[in-house]
């Protein structure tokens, strides 16, 4: 597109031309609503508003070095959203609604789509709020689904590097049999208090333990976290964590790897034992973590200063698929223009 430097692109919102909506009301969906407005239309009262009902999730759109433009995972991100709608007692959609509202936004989109090699890539953000309006809490018994896509810029401008990180034992991210295995907002909303604080000491993420007794590791800021040990791929089994669809993929590459895969409890005494350690998701597919320290025990975790070579191949696999330089024989991708 004109005038965009696409390799000064972070990831923040930048105006597209159209988005995509679905209404509940009276008991049923509508049609599939294209519009270029950016501002929705709800009462101050709205549920929404008042009792955290919503939800959202995240996706990438790329355009890959033959020039074709392919989605990742959108039919994971679907069900996923659908899990995070029935735990707010929201109205469902269905798969077929949220996949047809991202094809339809990338397509109407296409001139935001970065160019192959700029390292950017399209960003589709699905997102449903309760909208009846009332005083009480109780489930809402209306709601909007909006799907809107911008373009961002490659995660790490100068190349994939280790970052640090820390333990805070002070605030948890979500309660056992809580919202945390589920996509909304108020998960988000928890964590911004140890994220400033991690961020003002220099830090770039945060490492939460579980909330019951804190002994365990659970997610890195708003990514899953993994280690590296033994030729095996270590990640947390938590019914507090966000099942990540990144990290589902990196499990399968890992294990075509040869690696074995193990979900577990990790307790902290296990971090000196790991080779390397990464926080995974969206934004960024891994973030190697470099340093972890416990912020109440002064305990200080060094995995080097150089990216780890099984994380690094990980990254680049699923960077392959997702630009289309690899084959995609688990059928992830799907090429929509």
């Amino acid at each position: 597109m004109e005038n965009l430097d696409w390799s000064a692109l972070g990831f923040s919102y930048n105006k597209t031309d159209f988005n995509v909506r679905y209404a509940f009301t009276d008991g049923k969906w509508s049609e599939m609503e294209i519009t270029s407005d950016e501002y929705v239309k709800i009462h101050m009262s709205a549920y929404c508003l008042h009792y955290g009902i919503e939800l959202f999730e995240g996706l990438k759109a790329f355009r890959g070095v033959d020039g074709k433009v392919r989605l990742f995972r959108v039919e994971e991100n679907a069900k996923r959203l659908i899990s995070s709608a029935e735990r707010l007692c929201l109205p469902v959609p269905t798969v077929e609604m949220i996949v047809d509202a991202c094809i339809e936004v990338v397509k109407r989109n296409e001139r935001f789509i970065p160019p192959y090699g700029t390292g950017a890539s399209f960003y589709l953000r699905p997102v449903m709020f309760g909208t009846t309006a009332g005083l009480g809490v109780k489930p809402s018994q209306d709601a909007l689904l909006v799907v809107y896509g911008s373009p961002v810029g490659a995660y790490f401008k100068e190349g994939i590097k280790p970052i640090s990180v820390v333990i805070d034992r002070d605030q948890d991210r979500a309660a056992p049999r809580g919202t945390g295995d589920v996509k909304v907002g108020g998960n988000y909303a928890a964590s911004l208090l140890s994220g400033e604080r991690a961020h003002k000491m220099g830090y770039s993420n945060v490492i939460y333990l579980d909330a019951a007794e804190h002994k365990y590791i659970e997610e890195c800021g708003a990514a899953n976290f993994f280690g590296i040990k033994e030729g095996k791929y270590i990640t947390p089994k938590s019914p507090s964590v966000l099942p990540s669809i990144t990290n589902k993929s990196l499990r399968q590459l890992a294990a075509d790897m040869g690696l074995t895969i193990e979900e577990r409890h990790i307790p902290v005494e296990e971090l000196p034992t790991f080779e390397e350690c990464g926080a995974c998701g969206t934004a960024a597919v891994i973030s190697p973590i470099g340093k972890i320290f416990d912020l109440q025990t002064e305990e200080k975790y060094d995995y080097g200063t150089e990216v780890g070579a099984t994380c690094m191949k990980l990254y680049t696999q699923l960077q392959d698929i997702q630009y289309g330089r690899a084959e995609d024989k688990y059928g992830w991708c799907t090429i929509v223009l």
